[in-house]
C-alpha cells in the first residue's frame, strides 16, 4: 500500500499529528488549539507547533483568531461548494490526460490502494479514509501532462480530506464510494476514457451533495427548539 512521504522536519511531523487529530475528531470544530498544551503533548518546544499551526491555517483546517490563537475551522458550506466545484472541473480534465498513459504497474498500484481502502473500511479506520481517497485519485492522475492542474488538485484534495472523512463515516456513502472507485478504475482499464471522466464528475458531485446533507442535518440538530 502506498504511504505518505515522511515529514522532513519536526514541524512537518507536528502538522501531521494535529491534522490527523482534527480529521479523527480529537480536536472538534471550534475548539482552541493552545500552543503550550500541544507542545507539552508532543514533547517539543512551541516553535515547531507555531509553524505547524500556520501550515494548517494555509490548508484551511485551522483559523488564527486575534486574542484567541488557533481554532479548528468550522464546517463550511461555502468552502465545500467552492472546493468540490473546482474538483469537478479539474479532475475529469486530469483523468482524460492521464488515463491513456496508465500502464500495468499503475493499475496494480490503484488496485492496492483500493484494497487498502476496503481494509480500512472493514476495520473502521476512519483516520485512513480521506488520505486513501486522495491517494487513489492522484494515482489516477499521475500520468497527466498538466503539472499545474495536478498541483492545484493536490491542494484541493488536501483541503477536502476533512470533509471526505466526514462523508465516508456514513456506511451507505462508504459502500457507494467503494463501488464507484472500483468502477472508475475498471473504466480506465477498459480504455473507456470519456465515460470514466463523466463518471468521475458525477462521483465528485455526489460527494458534495452528501456533505451538504450532513451539514444541514447537523445544523438542524443544533438549532434551539421552538
Amino acid at each position: 500500500m502506498p504511504t505518505s512521504p515522511k515529514p522532513r522536519t519536526l514541524s512537518g511531523a507536528i502538522v501531521e499529528k494535529i491534522r490527523q487529530g482534527i480529521l479523527a475528531g480529537q480536536y472538534p470544530a471550534g475548539s482552541q488549539l493552545r500552543q503550550d498544551a500541544l507542545a507539552e503533548a508532543y514533547g517539543v518546544s512551541r516553535i515547531p507547533v507555531r509553524e505547524a499551526l500556520f501550515q494548517l491555517e494555509a490548508e484551511g483546517l485551522v483559523r488564527i483568531v486575534p486574542q484567541k490563537g488557533a481554532v479548528v475551522s468550522e464546517l463550511s458550506v461555502a468552502e465545500i461548494n467552492d472546493v468540490f466545484e473546482l474538483r469537478a472541473l479539474l479532475e475529469p480534465r486530469l483523468l482524460l490526460s492521464s488515463a491513456p498513459q496508465l500502464d500495468q504497474q499503475d493499475f496494480i498500484t490503484l488496485d492496492k490502494i483500493h484494497g487498502a481502502f476496503m481494509t480500512a473500511t472493514a476495520n473502521g479506520d476512519v483516520q485512513q479514509y480521506g488520505q486513501l481517497n486522495a491517494q487513489l485519485h492522484m494515482a489516477l492522475y499521475r500520468r497527466s501532462n498538466l503539472p499545474k492542474s495536478r498541483q492545484i488538485v493536490t491542494s484541493l484534495l488536501q483541503t477536502s480530506e476533512r470533509y471526505t472523512t466526514l462523508q465516508l463515516s456514513n456506511p451507505e456513502a462508504m459502500s457507494r464510494a467503494m463501488r464507484e472507485h472500483r468502477d472508475m478504475i475498471n473504466l480506465c482499464r477498459s480504455r473507456e476514457f470519456d465515460k470514466a471522466a463523466h463518471f468521475l464528475r458525477g462521483h465528485i458531485e455526489t460527494v458534495r451533495e452528501d456533505l451538504l446533507t450532513v451539514i444541514d442535518r447537523y445544523e438542524t440538530a443544533a438549532a434551539p427548539a421552538q
